[in-house]
């Protein structure tokens, strides 16, 4: 075990304890391996084969594995831990230039954000396979996805509570572990199982771009804040749906759709690994009392500490949550509306249409293959959002995206109607522009509440973009999802509302001071 991990793991209950919970993880992965091979004269067909005594300990293997794993990072005396962590506050120096240590850091959070979106990304490639090895209604497939995404709600909430008390970077570590784990959906005979599975692999996926974010807020310079944060978000989910794709069109027609859920295996311990070059949040260093090591990791990121002294009571008549104002309620309703609309393009347009691409008579590979093209396109653009986020205007920014993701639901609505013509550029542009907007949005919403209420306000943004995705999955469950013309048509209504709402309640926040909004509040 690198250096990285063993700094990461002092001070907590056993590094032993993690290490043999990574290795019977692994260990209960590759004991389904051979299922999956059995299956190699059928093209890798296993619905309705036997469970064997193996796949049954090795699935007890990965649950205890688990467990054990997150045993060996619980830090000691977490008590005295969380009632430190509330008086630490970190932040970087305003005008700090870049070093090379923020710029590995970058690095190294994308490749793992693209880990993490690739995971979810892969449901909608596996649907035709399963549903053509099942035998069972698109219908009642769409369950995985669904589950997957009740999973990724779970894990927002979760992993916020996990990185609290096992700090940022071994919450990346205990993610992974489970990312591992849920690899063995590959090998699952049954539909129930890969059910279940999902679930297990959407709250490991669910937690760990508000954990990225928390970590880039606390490291990067203010300065560099926002657009870094555009940067890493938007390559992570346009390079995960690459990923994903790309993988589909070069795998799945030789081993099928299962092979997309084995390679949790390989990118689960990269993943891992990776955890080495993450440096642990200096506010989880310092509320632990290892100021030592808190003080050289504000070094390289020219960070600075400081006690919290506590808030005034907000005045009277103001209410629990002071979010008053016709401004304030019309720029909420705005971002969370353009948030639902998100939600519904991400887990529902784009998850339908490798699926629907199939029932016009596209091969998987072919499929799989465009959509990589697609995606393509979109990753040179993420970088454009970037500049365009920090050097021209964090409003508009927003709104041009939400304005791409417009036409390429235009472009999807004019496809299906004409029925004829490559997806291509449309969905290049729904990718560019969906990945755009949750690049942009969740800085955005921070950037644009007072202090009292921006957890808040937030959380509620976070939680619409997950809302918007659980009622297209529901359509799904229910079998009342319309043709994919229809489905563009009717998610335009939202998304052209979320661009007029925007447009005029939206603020401009680029080298704004922050406080300015409470001062603004309290007037």
């Amino acid at each position: 075990m690198n250096r990285g991990l063993s700094t990461t793991l002092s001070d907590r209950q056993a590094l032993w304890a993690f290490a043999l919970g990574c290795v019977a993880v692994t260990i209960g992965v590759a004991m389904h391996i051979p299922m999956f091979l059995m299956g190699r004269t059928m093209h890798y067909r296993l619905a309705g084969m036997a469970m064997g005594w193996d796949m049954v300990l090795g699935m007890g293997l990965i649950i205890g594995g688990v467990g054990v794993a997150a045993y060996g990072l619980l830090p000691r005396d977490i008590a005295r831990q969380r009632a430190e962590s509330g008086a630490i506050e970190i932040s970087a120096p305003e005008d700090a230039p870049l070093s090379g240590a923020h710029w590995r850091l970058m690095l190294v959070l994308v490749i793992a954000l693209i880990i993490d979106v690739m995971k979810p990304a892969s449901l909608g490639f596996t649907v035709p396979g399963m549903v053509s090895e099942y035998r069972v209604p698109k219908a009642t497939v769409s369950l995985v996805p669904f589950f997957a995404l009740i999973g990724t709600v779970t894990g927002s909430v979760l992993w916020g509570v996990i990185a609290d008390i096992y700090g940022r970077k071994a919450s990346i570590l205990l993610s992974a572990v489970m990312f591992v784990g849920t690899s063995i959906c590959g090998a699952m005979p049954s539909l129930a199982w890969n059910i279940g599975m999902c679930f297990m692999m959407g709250a490991a996926a669910g937690g760990m771009l508000p954990v990225t974010y928390a970590l880039l807020a606390e490291m990067m310079p203010n300065k560099h804040r926002g657009w870094s944060l555009v940067l890493v978000g938007g390559l992570g989910a346009v390079g995960g749906y690459f990923a994903a794709s790309g993988f589909s069109a070069l795998l799945q027609p030789a081993y099928g759709w299962r092979i997309l859920w084995l390679l949790n295996l390989p990118s689960g311990l990269l993943l891992v690994l990776l955890g080495g070059l993450i440096p642990e949040s200096a506010k989880f260093l310092l509320a632990r009392g290892r100021d030592v090591e808190a003080r050289a990791v504000m070094a390289r990121f020219g960070s600075t500490a400081k006690r919290l002294t506590p808030l005034p009571p907000l005045p009277a008549g103001t209410g629990s949550h002071a979010l008053t104002g016709a401004k304030l309620v019309g720029k909420l309703a705005a971002l969370s509306i353009a948030a639902i609309a998100w939600g519904l393009i991400n887990f529902g347009l784009l998850l339908w249409l490798p699926a629907d691409l199939v029932a016009k008579g596209y091969s998987v590979a072919v499929s799989s293959k465009l959509l990589a093209e697609s995606a393509l396109i979109a990753f040179p653009t993420v970088f454009v959002a970037a500049l365009m986020y920090s050097r021209w205007s964090t409003k508009w920014s927003l709104v041009t995206m939400i304005g791409v993701t417009l036409l390429g639901l235009v472009g999807v609505l004019r496809l299906e109607l004409a029925g004829v013509g490559s997806p291509v550029l449309p969905v290049a542009l729904l990718i560019v522009g969906s990945n755009g907007i949750i690049a942009i949005l969740l800085p955005y919403t921070a950037e644009s509440f007072p202090l009292r209420v921006r957890g808040r306000a937030t959380g509620w943004v976070a939680a619409c973009t997950k809302g918007g995705g659980v009622a297209a999955q529901a359509l799904s469950i229910t079998a009342l999802v319309p043709a994919m013309g229809v489905t563009a048509g009717l998610i335009v209504v939202p998304t052209a509302l979320a661009l007029g709402l925007c447009a005029w309640f939206g603020r401009e926040t680029r080298g704004r001071d922050l406080r300015l909004l409470d001062d603004a509040l309290a007037g």
